[in-house]
């Protein structure tokens, strides 16, 4: 018997595969030059003060789309989780352009903290951008297997995918919610 996954012809989704591939060198090398070249696209005058606020609310409703696609895979209702996780993946480019948008601006916040709070915070911080490093590939792949019908592999990924997404979206408020009082 035929499945979508035996039937699906890979070399028809060159394009889907080109995309995740060029998408998942831009993405982390964006973050990269923004990282150790602040201000590198700087835009005089640009008022970005908000963005973090926005990107908080941005991994919040990432999170409850991530949570909500989950609980309707379980109960193998396909449309609701391909709507659910489709909105997770724009939220999370809406993140990803607003996130750079910031950063491009130069802006660096340093964390106030002391004692227990400030390893507390420098631990969320450091798994939150290592594995929000690794979310980017997984969720283009994951992505990519669910439009190419391959299923099987599909699910596979997506068992790693779904709790790293949802940890970086969750961490990622954390964090926001921990250096906010530092903001100037």
């Amino acid at each position: 018997m035929n499945t979508p996954d035996s039937t699906v012809n890979p070399a028809g989704f060159t394009k889907y595969k080109i995309l995740a591939g060029v998408l998942g060198a831009v993405v982390p090398l964006a973050v990269a030059v923004l990282y150790f070249f602040p201000g590198a696209f700087r835009i005089p005058g640009a008022n970005v003060k908000m963005l973090p606020a926005v990107n908080a609310v941005l991994n919040s409703l990432t999170a409850v789309c991530l949570m909500l696609g989950y609980y309707f895979i379980r109960r193998k209702d396909v449309a609701k989780h391909r709507a659910m996780m489709g909105t997770a993946f724009l939220l999370g480019a809406l993140f990803l352009v607003s996130y750079v948008a910031y950063h491009s601006q130069g802006i660096v916040t340093k964390f106030g903290g002391t004692g227990l709070i400030k390893g507390m915070y420098y631990f969320i911080l450091v798994t939150h951008i290592v594995l929000a490093a690794v979310t980017v590939g997984l969720v283009l792949f994951t992505l990519y297997f669910a439009l190419t019908e391959q299923f099987a592999k599909h699910r596979r990924i997506a068992r790693w995918t779904y709790p790293i997404w949802l940890y970086v979206s969750v961490t990622g408020v954390i964090v926001y919610f921990m250096i906010s009082p530092y903001y100037t």
